[in-house]
C-alpha cells in the first residue's frame, strides 16, 4: 500500500476516444490528485507512467504532446503554489515529480498535490487506460519504493454535430451585390452547397456564390466521411430586381408597371386608373407594335404608316385630313364612296391623261389632257334646264349637225357646211 492516495480526474470527462478518419481530434487532460489521509509523509519523487498508443489500454498515441503542471495546497492553509520539478525522462513515457530544492518534502495530513497531464490526444480506440504510479518516501524505518496504479475510461467518440445557423449575410441583393453564406460546423464534415443550376464544394464555413439574379434557395450538404450521414440545412435570398427567364401565373399579377430589361433600356407599361400607358425608356409617349388591334374604339390625334414619309390622316374638329408624309394633301384610295356631299375643286379619272371636271362660279368646265375645254361630253340623257353650246353633233363623226346662230338655228350634213335635212312628223311654224 502507497503512503500517498492517489485520485484520477478527467476532462473531458469521461475522455471521449479520437474517432478514425476524423480532421479534429479529441483532446484530453488528466489531473492526478495526489493526498495524504495519514500521519506526515516525506517523499522525494513520484513517478507516472502512461500508457501509449493506440489501442483500447493507451491513453495517448504521442506522449510528447503531453504538458506536466501542478498545483498542490497545505492543510488548514492559503492555497499556494509549492516547487516543485516536474518533467517527462528522456525517451520515455515516465513523467517524475521532485521536490524543488532536492531531497525530501513534507506531505502533512491533509495536503495535497495536483499533477495535470494536459492537451494530448486522446487514443481511438475506446476502453480503460491505467496509470502506473511509482512513490519514494522515507519514513522511520527507512526509505520506501511502492507502487500503485489508477484507471480512466475512454469512451466512445461521438457523433459529430449537425451544423447550424446556415445563413446570408444579406436577405435581399441588389445587383451586383455581394454575398456571403456562412454556417456553424465541425471541420470534420465535408460541405457541398447546391443551388439552381449547379453545385459547389466549400472548405472552412463561409463561401460567397455568384450574385444570384432572381430568388435563390441555397442547399449546405454535410458529409461524415466516416460514416456518409448527410445532414442538409437551407436559406433563400430574395433579389430586389430579378432577372425571370420565364413566368407563368396561374391567377393574375398585380404591378404598377412593367418594363423591358433590368436595365432600363427599353420601354414601359404602367397600368394607371382608366388603362395602360405606353412609354419609350427617356420617359415619352412610347410605340405599340402588334400585327392587329381589335378596338371598340381609338382616340388619337393621327394615324400614319410605317414609314416616315408613308401618308398620314389627323382629325380636326371638322371631320378628316389626307396628308402625305411632306404634309401636302394626300390621296385617298376607295372602291367606293358613301357620302351626303362632297366638296372638290376638280374631278379627274384615275390616269393622268383622263380627262377632268371642275367646278367654276357658274357651272362645271370638262377638261381634256392638254387643259383646254372638251368637245365631247357623253351622257345616256340629260335633263337640263338650260344648255348653252355652240353647235350639237350625233355621235358619230359622220352625223349630222346643228349650229346656233343669232337669228336662229342652222342644219348641217356630215363634216361639211351643207345644209342637211330635217326629220319631224310636225312642224308648227310661226312663218
Amino acid at each position: 500500500m502507497t503512503a500517498l492516495t492517489y485520485t484520477v480526474l478527467t476532462d473531458p470527462a469521461p475522455l471521449e476516444a479520437s474517432a478514425a478518419g476524423r480532421q479534429s481530434k479529441s483532446i484530453g487532460t488528466v489531473h492526478l490528485i495526489v493526498t495524504n489521509t495519514a500521519r506526515r509523509t516525506d517523499w522525494s519523487a513520484i513517478e507516472v507512467r502512461v500508457p501509449v498508443g493506440d489501442g483500447a489500454g493507451d491513453l495517448t498515441p504521442n506522449v510528447t504532446e503531453i504538458k506536466g503542471t501542478y498545483t498542490e495546497n497545505q492543510w488548514g492553509g492559503q492555497a499556494k503554489n509549492r516547487e516543485v520539478n516536474i518533467e517527462r525522462q528522456q525517451g520515455s513515457n515516465i513523467f517524475r515529480v521532485t521536490p524543488q530544492a532536492g531531497g525530501t518534502a513534507s506531505f502533512r495530513p491533509g495536503d495535497y498535490l495536483v499533477l495535470t497531464l494536459g492537451n494530448f490526444t486522446v487514443a481511438s480506440t475506446p476502453g480503460p487506460a491505467v496509470l502506473t504510479v511509482r512513490e519514494k518516501t522515507e519514513d522511520d524505518d527507512g526509505a520506501h519504493t511502492r507502487f500503485t496504479s489508477v484507471a480512466l475510461v475512454k469512451s466512445a467518440p461521438k457523433e459529430i454535430p449537425a451544423p447550424r445557423d446556415f445563413r446570408p449575410d444579406k436577405s435581399l441583393v441588389d445587383t451586383g451585390e455581394n454575398l456571403t453564406l456562412s454556417w456553424e460546423g465541425s471541420a470534420d464534415l465535408t460541405y457541398e452547397i447546391v443551388f439552381p443550376g449547379g453545385r459547389n464544394t466549400v472548405s472552412g464555413s463561409t463561401w460567397s456564390p455568384p450574385v444570384p439574379t432572381r430568388a435563390t434557395t441555397y442547399i449546405l450538404v454535410a458529409t461524415d466521411p466516416r460514416t456518409q450521414k448527410q445532414h442538409f440545412l437551407t436559406t433563400t435570398v430574395q433579389v430586389r430586381h430579378p432577372v425571370l427567364e420565364t413566368l407563368t401565373a396561374t391567377v393574375g399579377i398585380d404591378t404598377p408597371w412593367v418594363q423591358g430589361t433590368a436595365d432600363a433600356t427599353k420601354g414601359r407599361v404602367t397600368f394607371t386608373g382608366t388603362g395602360v400607358r405606353i412609354t419609350d425608356n427617356s420617359g415619352g409617349q412610347g410605340t405599340v407594335q402588334a400585327g392587329k388591334a381589335d378596338l371598340n374604339g381609338v382616340n388619337t390625334e393621327w394615324v400614319q404608316g410605317r414609314s416616315a414619309d408613308d401618308g398620314k390622316i389627323t382629325f380636326p374638329k371638322d371631320g378628316i385630313n389626307v396628308r402625305q408624309g411632306s404634309g401636302a394633301w394626300g390621296t385617298v384610295h376607295a372602291d367606293k364612296a358613301d357620302l351626303n356631299g362632297v366638296n372638290t375643286e376638280w374631278v379627274q379619272g384615275r390616269s393622268a391623261d383622263d380627262g377632268w371636271i371642275t367646278f367654276p362660279k357658274e357651272g362645271l368646265h370638262v377638261h381634256r389632257k392638254d387643259g383646254s375645254k372638251l368637245t365631247h361630253l357623253v351622257v345616256g340623257y340629260a335633263t337640263l334646264d338650260i344648255v348653252k353650246t355652240r353647235i350639237v353633233r350625233g355621235l358619230k363623226d359622220d352625223d349630222g349637225w346643228i349650229s346656233f346662230r343669232r337669228e336662229g338655228l342652222n342644219v348641217h350634213r356630215e363634216r361639211g357646211m351643207d345644209r342637211g335635212t330635217l326629220f319631224a312628223a310636225d312642224t308648227d311654224l310661226s312663218g
